[in-house]
């Protein structure tokens, strides 16, 4: 069983988001900048979040994503969900060649299948508000803002040298 990089990367642009939003919606690039997500990637992943109501889009200059719902309404599980990702450890389904757990299920079908059960309530019981209380995720927003800020910072530098 594993999570793939999908619901990875969703959980952790989603948690970005929360920290920053209340400056006002949240760019994909700014997003990008600080996760080191492909800014085109984020963009798929965010169309799925938008239509699972995870996320809303304002357009035009100041634009963004930020959160439809309070972070204290918003799921891990959620999350993964709204990116179609599964977190399904038994890989008994037909497609794949392995037991339909029917007739024909393979012997520990039911093991798997209570591991997947337990890794959604475990999931589920975690919102993005309990997160960003955690001080190891507080320590690292921190050093990602940080490092964002010198990065424009030097980018401004240089552009007033070339110019």
């Amino acid at each position: 069983m594993r999570l793939t990089t999908k619901g990875r990367y969703a959980v952790t642009a989603v948690l970005d988001l929360s920290f920053h939003q209340h400056e006002g919606p949240v760019s994909l690039a700014d997003i990008s900048n600080r996760q080191g997500i492909s800014l085109s990637y984020l963009e798929q992943l965010f169309a799925r979040l938008r239509r699972n109501k995870i996320v809303a889009s304002t357009r035009g200059p100041g634009g963004g994503y930020s959160l439809t719902r309070e972070t204290s309404d918003v799921s891990m599980a959620e999350i993964i969900n709204a990116v179609d990702e599964s977190y399904d450890a038994t890989k008994c389904s037909d497609s794949e060649g392995g037991c339909s757990g029917g007739a024909h299920q393979c012997l520990t079908h039911d093991l798997w299948q209570e591991l997947s059960q337990e890794i959604h309530q475990f999931l589920n019981s975690i919102t993005l508000a309990e997160m960003q209380t955690r001080g190891d995720v507080i320590k690292v927003a921190k050093r990602q803002d940080k490092q964002l800020e010198q990065d424009r910072l030097l980018t401004e530098v240089a552009v007033e040298a070339v110019s």
